[in-house]
Protein backbone atom coordinates (compact mmCIF):
# COMPACT_ATOMS: atom_id res chain seq x y z
CA UNK A 1 0.00 0.00 0.00
CA UNK A 2 2.93 2.19 0.93
CA UNK A 3 4.83 1.85 -2.54
CA UNK A 4 1.14 2.21 -4.53
CA UNK A 5 0.88 5.87 -3.04
CA UNK A 6 4.08 7.18 -3.36
CA UNK A 7 5.10 10.68 -3.51
CA UNK A 8 4.80 11.01 -7.07
CA UNK A 9 1.05 9.33 -7.38
CA UNK A 10 -0.15 11.91 -5.01
CA UNK A 11 0.85 14.68 -6.62
CA UNK A 12 -1.05 13.49 -9.99
CA UNK A 13 -4.34 12.84 -8.06
CA UNK A 14 -3.90 16.24 -6.22
CA UNK A 15 -3.43 17.91 -9.73
CA UNK A 16 -6.62 16.06 -11.00
CA UNK A 17 -8.60 16.92 -8.36
CA UNK A 18 -7.99 20.73 -9.24
CA UNK A 19 -8.74 20.42 -12.97
CA UNK A 20 -11.91 18.30 -11.86
CA UNK A 21 -13.24 21.70 -9.62
CA UNK A 22 -12.00 24.30 -12.30
CA UNK A 23 -13.90 22.59 -14.76
CA UNK A 24 -16.97 22.03 -12.52
CA UNK A 25 -16.60 26.61 -11.82
CA UNK A 26 -16.55 27.22 -15.19
CA UNK A 27 -19.06 24.93 -17.19
CA UNK A 28 -21.68 24.44 -13.69
CA UNK A 29 -23.73 21.29 -13.46
CA UNK A 30 -27.15 20.10 -14.82
CA UNK A 31 -30.28 20.90 -12.53
CA UNK A 32 -32.60 19.97 -15.09
CA UNK A 33 -34.15 23.61 -15.33
CA UNK A 34 -32.11 24.36 -18.30
CA UNK A 35 -33.72 25.92 -21.43
CA UNK A 36 -34.11 23.45 -24.50
CA UNK A 37 -31.47 24.58 -27.07
CA UNK A 38 -34.34 25.94 -29.43
CA UNK A 39 -35.68 28.22 -26.98
CA UNK A 40 -32.01 30.08 -26.84
CA UNK A 41 -31.83 29.23 -30.65
CA UNK A 42 -34.66 31.73 -30.87
CA UNK A 43 -33.82 34.30 -28.51
CA UNK A 44 -30.39 34.69 -30.54
CA UNK A 45 -32.12 35.11 -33.75
CA UNK A 46 -34.59 37.75 -32.20
CA UNK A 47 -31.36 40.00 -30.74
CA UNK A 48 -29.03 38.92 -33.90
CA UNK A 49 -28.40 42.74 -35.70
CA UNK A 50 -30.55 43.72 -38.32
CA UNK A 51 -26.90 44.40 -40.58
CA UNK A 52 -26.41 40.64 -40.50
CA UNK A 53 -25.67 39.67 -43.55
CA UNK A 54 -27.93 36.12 -43.21
CA UNK A 55 -30.95 38.09 -42.86
CA UNK A 56 -32.45 39.35 -45.88
CA UNK A 57 -35.19 41.83 -44.76
CA UNK A 58 -38.22 41.31 -46.72
CA UNK A 59 -40.00 45.03 -48.04
CA UNK A 60 -43.43 45.95 -46.70
CA UNK A 61 -46.09 47.78 -48.62
CA UNK A 62 -47.26 50.74 -47.09
CA UNK A 63 -50.55 51.23 -46.55
CA UNK A 64 -52.22 54.38 -48.92
CA UNK A 65 -53.25 56.86 -47.49
CA UNK A 66 -56.49 58.84 -49.16
CA UNK A 67 -55.28 61.74 -51.04
CA UNK A 68 -55.64 64.18 -48.51
CA UNK A 69 -54.94 67.55 -51.17
CA UNK A 70 -57.62 66.12 -53.27
CA UNK A 71 -59.86 65.80 -50.60
CA UNK A 72 -59.50 69.50 -49.25
CA UNK A 73 -60.44 70.43 -52.95
CA UNK A 74 -63.38 68.85 -52.90
CA UNK A 75 -64.68 70.10 -49.66
CA UNK A 76 -63.72 73.07 -50.52
CA UNK A 77 -65.85 73.00 -54.15
CA UNK A 78 -68.75 71.98 -52.36
CA UNK A 79 -68.58 74.48 -50.03
CA UNK A 80 -68.64 77.36 -52.80
CA UNK A 81 -71.03 75.42 -54.56
CA UNK A 82 -73.57 76.06 -51.97
CA UNK A 83 -72.44 79.58 -51.43
CA UNK A 84 -72.80 80.47 -55.40
CA UNK A 85 -76.25 78.52 -55.74
CA UNK A 86 -77.88 80.43 -53.15
CA UNK A 87 -80.12 77.51 -51.76
CA UNK A 88 -81.32 76.77 -55.57
CA UNK A 89 -80.70 72.91 -56.09
CA UNK A 90 -80.97 73.17 -60.06
CA UNK A 91 -77.78 75.73 -60.27
CA UNK A 92 -75.97 73.13 -57.58
CA UNK A 93 -76.54 70.44 -59.93
CA UNK A 94 -75.30 72.44 -62.99
CA UNK A 95 -72.31 73.83 -61.19
CA UNK A 96 -71.38 70.22 -60.01
CA UNK A 97 -71.99 68.71 -63.53
CA UNK A 98 -69.38 71.34 -65.60
CA UNK A 99 -67.20 71.07 -62.62
CA UNK A 100 -67.24 67.10 -62.85
CA UNK A 101 -66.53 67.73 -67.25
CA UNK A 102 -63.92 70.23 -66.41
CA UNK A 103 -61.40 70.11 -63.18
CA UNK A 104 -60.26 73.62 -63.83
CA UNK A 105 -63.73 75.31 -63.20
CA UNK A 106 -64.76 76.47 -59.62
CA UNK A 107 -68.00 79.08 -59.34
CA UNK A 108 -65.34 81.27 -57.60
CA UNK A 109 -62.92 81.41 -60.07
CA UNK A 110 -65.96 81.55 -62.73
CA UNK A 111 -67.53 84.89 -61.30
CA UNK A 112 -63.95 86.51 -61.09
CA UNK A 113 -63.16 85.83 -64.61
CA UNK A 114 -66.91 86.83 -65.60
CA UNK A 115 -66.28 90.00 -63.52
CA UNK A 116 -63.49 90.90 -65.76
CA UNK A 117 -64.52 89.81 -69.18
CA UNK A 118 -67.69 92.18 -68.31
CA UNK A 119 -65.65 95.43 -67.38
CA UNK A 120 -62.69 94.48 -70.26
CA UNK A 121 -66.56 93.81 -72.81
CA UNK A 122 -68.55 96.85 -72.16
CA UNK A 123 -65.58 99.06 -71.97
CA UNK A 124 -64.31 97.85 -75.53
CA UNK A 125 -67.68 98.34 -77.11
CA UNK A 126 -67.89 102.03 -75.69
CA UNK A 127 -64.28 102.41 -77.21
CA UNK A 128 -65.42 100.66 -80.44
CA UNK A 129 -62.53 98.13 -79.90
CA UNK A 130 -63.09 95.46 -82.12
CA UNK A 131 -59.94 93.60 -82.30
CA UNK A 132 -60.31 92.96 -78.26
CA UNK A 133 -64.15 92.05 -78.61
CA UNK A 134 -63.48 89.31 -81.51
CA UNK A 135 -61.85 87.18 -78.87
CA UNK A 136 -63.89 87.70 -76.21
CA UNK A 137 -66.91 87.17 -78.26
CA UNK A 138 -68.77 84.12 -80.24
CA UNK A 139 -69.41 84.96 -83.83
CA UNK A 140 -73.32 85.55 -83.26
CA UNK A 141 -72.50 88.20 -80.46
CA UNK A 142 -69.48 89.91 -82.53
CA UNK A 143 -71.58 90.75 -85.29
CA UNK A 144 -74.25 92.26 -82.86
CA UNK A 145 -71.80 94.15 -81.68
CA UNK A 146 -70.10 95.48 -84.94
CA UNK A 147 -73.49 96.52 -86.10
CA UNK A 148 -73.94 98.48 -83.26
CA UNK A 149 -70.50 100.35 -83.68
CA UNK A 150 -71.02 100.48 -87.45
CA UNK A 151 -74.00 102.62 -87.02
CA UNK A 152 -72.48 104.98 -83.99
CA UNK A 153 -69.55 105.82 -86.13
CA UNK A 154 -71.77 106.49 -89.25
CA UNK A 155 -73.62 108.90 -87.26
CA UNK A 156 -70.54 110.64 -85.97
CA UNK A 157 -71.30 109.53 -82.37
CA UNK A 158 -68.67 108.46 -79.63
CA UNK A 159 -68.87 107.50 -75.79
CA UNK A 160 -67.31 108.66 -73.15
CA UNK A 161 -67.61 105.83 -70.56
CA UNK A 162 -66.20 105.06 -67.37
CA UNK A 163 -66.48 101.57 -65.54
CA UNK A 164 -67.32 102.31 -61.52
CA UNK A 165 -68.13 98.69 -60.43
CA UNK A 166 -70.32 95.83 -60.22
CA UNK A 167 -72.99 96.04 -57.21
CA UNK A 168 -73.87 92.13 -57.52
CA UNK A 169 -72.99 89.12 -59.98
CA UNK A 170 -74.91 85.64 -59.64
CA UNK A 171 -75.36 82.70 -61.24
CA UNK A 172 -78.85 82.46 -63.00
CA UNK A 173 -78.95 79.10 -65.42
CA UNK A 174 -75.87 76.74 -65.51
CA UNK A 175 -75.80 73.22 -67.38
CA UNK A 176 -73.89 70.72 -69.59
CA UNK A 177 -75.01 70.09 -72.80
CA UNK A 178 -73.27 66.96 -73.75
CA UNK A 179 -69.71 68.59 -73.91
CA UNK A 180 -70.61 72.38 -73.71
CA UNK A 181 -71.19 74.03 -70.58
CA UNK A 182 -73.40 76.94 -70.56
CA UNK A 183 -73.38 79.32 -67.56
CA UNK A 184 -75.65 82.45 -67.45
CA UNK A 185 -75.39 85.61 -65.15
CA UNK A 186 -77.33 88.18 -63.71
CA UNK A 187 -74.94 91.07 -63.70
CA UNK A 188 -75.66 94.51 -61.94
CA UNK A 189 -73.28 97.13 -62.62
CA UNK A 190 -72.35 100.75 -62.20
CA UNK A 191 -71.32 102.94 -65.04
CA UNK A 192 -71.13 106.49 -66.81
CA UNK A 193 -71.70 106.63 -69.72
CA UNK A 194 -71.86 109.72 -72.02
CA UNK A 195 -72.90 110.34 -75.98
CA UNK A 196 -71.93 113.07 -77.90
CA UNK A 197 -72.58 113.84 -81.66
CA UNK A 198 -69.78 114.66 -84.23
CA UNK A 199 -70.48 118.59 -82.39
CA UNK A 200 -69.57 117.40 -79.19
CA UNK A 201 -72.67 118.08 -77.87
CA UNK A 202 -74.72 115.38 -75.49
CA UNK A 203 -76.92 113.01 -77.05
CA UNK A 204 -77.44 110.64 -74.49
CA UNK A 205 -76.63 110.29 -70.77
CA UNK A 206 -75.21 113.09 -68.17
CA UNK A 207 -71.77 113.83 -67.35
CA UNK A 208 -70.35 112.97 -64.16
CA UNK A 209 -73.99 110.73 -63.20
CA UNK A 210 -73.32 107.28 -62.21
CA UNK A 211 -76.15 105.26 -63.63
CA UNK A 212 -77.06 101.77 -62.98
CA UNK A 213 -77.79 99.10 -65.37
CA UNK A 214 -78.76 95.02 -65.64
CA UNK A 215 -77.27 92.32 -67.88
CA UNK A 216 -77.80 88.93 -68.40
CA UNK A 217 -75.08 87.44 -69.74
CA UNK A 218 -74.41 83.62 -71.27
CA UNK A 219 -71.03 82.25 -71.66
CA UNK A 220 -70.63 79.13 -72.95
CA UNK A 221 -67.11 76.45 -73.47
CA UNK A 222 -66.70 73.34 -74.69
CA UNK A 223 -64.86 71.39 -72.08
CA UNK A 224 -62.90 69.24 -74.39
CA UNK A 225 -61.00 71.92 -75.95
CA UNK A 226 -58.07 72.81 -75.13
CA UNK A 227 -58.77 76.70 -75.18
CA UNK A 228 -59.56 77.79 -71.77
CA UNK A 229 -61.28 80.59 -72.19
CA UNK A 230 -65.40 81.29 -72.32
CA UNK A 231 -67.57 82.97 -74.96
CA UNK A 232 -70.23 85.17 -74.88
CA UNK A 233 -72.84 84.11 -76.80
CA UNK A 234 -75.32 85.84 -76.26
CA UNK A 235 -76.85 88.69 -73.81
CA UNK A 236 -80.16 90.54 -72.20
CA UNK A 237 -81.04 94.18 -71.58
CA UNK A 238 -82.70 93.66 -68.25
CA UNK A 239 -83.68 97.53 -68.03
Amino acid sequence: MGEFLDFPTIIVIVVAIVVLLRLRSVLGTRTGNERPPSVRYENISRTRPSNDDTVIPLPTRKPQAPDADAERAQRKLEAEIEKYAQGKPAIAQGLRAVAEADPNFTPKSFIEGAKSAYEMIVTAYAAGDRKSLKMLLDKDVNDSFETAIAEREAQGHTVEFTFVGLSNIEFTEVELDRRNAIVTLRIDAEVVSITRDKEGDVVEGTPGQVVAIADEWTFMRNTRSRDPNWKLVATNDLE
